[in-house]
């Protein structure tokens, strides 16, 4: 959605959608928007809790079956498994989504890691189809004046589909373009930590080639899962900034993360749009 300054202003019922690399900045921001007025819409959350849920837990119950005593309590019905998934925790996308590589380090193998991906790629795709539905619910049921999309960080690699053009109809996208020294940031923290990941199928097969070759490995059994997740992050962030920036360009809005850090409230978060939107002009 593409809108001059003052037709931003004028926009009774903002919808914005927030675009970013995970660790941008996007949920930070997000959160200086007060929930008394705008209805918060988080994509990973949604992803979590209507189209993993399941096969989240199935595989959960998959392991459990594997222990003789929770075997026999999960087929008399005496136990029940469920998941605590929340806006603040979305650590049960990340154990579903797991890491590629060895199992006896806790990896898996390429054909299940890649049905897992896939099985994300379908959930973010449907997230992003339900913002319509949400900000009309936000709206028309609670309430809320305002919506704030806040996407996860694949969100731009869901080509081939309607959920881009989803979002640039009926929202106003920002992209949090992140700097040097953040991007850094970002780097250092998964060296640090090294997380489950969403990898478009083709990058992850161009990725897998060059890895396997560079580390002299017959196959993607011998992969250490922590080492690729490491390894392959700068180069999806190096993949995914063009992806980013084409959106942007294409149907939205560039503000710089550093710029989002010092906003305090809503007053400043559409001091900060007004000023995106009217750069855009300018150039």
């Amino acid at each position: 959605m593409r809108m001059t300054p003052d037709e931003f202003l004028r926009w009774e019922h903002k919808a914005i959608t927030l675009l970013g690399m995970s660790g941008a900045g996007k949920t930070t921001l997000a959160n200086k928007l007060p929930k008394s007025n705008w209805f918060h819409f988080s994509g990973d959350y949604r992803i979590g809790t209507k189209y993993l849920q399941e096969p989240f837990l199935d595989n959960v119950k998959r392991e459990a079956m594997k222990v003789p005593l929770l075997r026999d309590l999960l087929r008399s019905d005496s136990i029940t498994i469920t998941s605590n998934l929340t806006v603040n925790n979305l650590d049960p996308i990340c154990a579903f989504l797991g890491k590629l590589g060895d199992t006896a380090c806790g990896g898996l193998s390429v054909d299940e890691f890649k049905r897992r991906q896939r099985l994300h790629r379908e959930a973010e795709v449907n997230a992003m189809r339900d913002v319509v539905h949400f900000i009309e619910k936000a709206h028309d049921i609670y309430g809320y004046p305002h919506f704030i999309n806040d996407a996860g960080g694949s969100v731009c690699e869901l080509g081939g589909t309607d959920a881009l053009t989803v979002l640039a109809t009926n929202t106003l996208i920002l992209y949090l373009h992140v700097g040097p020294e953040r991007e850094e940031d970002l780097l250092r923290r998964q060296r640090a930590q090294p997380k489950p990941l969403y990898y478009a199928e083709e990058f992850l097969d161009r990725s897998l080639a060059v890895y396997r070759e560079e580390k002299a490995l017959d196959s993607c059994d011998s992969i250490v899962p922590d080492d690729f997740v490491q390894w392959v992050f700068p180069r999806l962030v190096e993949y995914r900034r063009p992806l980013y920036l084409a959106i942007a360009n294409d149907h939205g809005y560039s503000i710089d993360s550093e710029s989002a850090e010092s906003v305090r409230d809503e007053a400043d978060f559409v001091d900060l749009v007004v000023s995106a939107l009217g750069d855009a002009r300018r150039r």
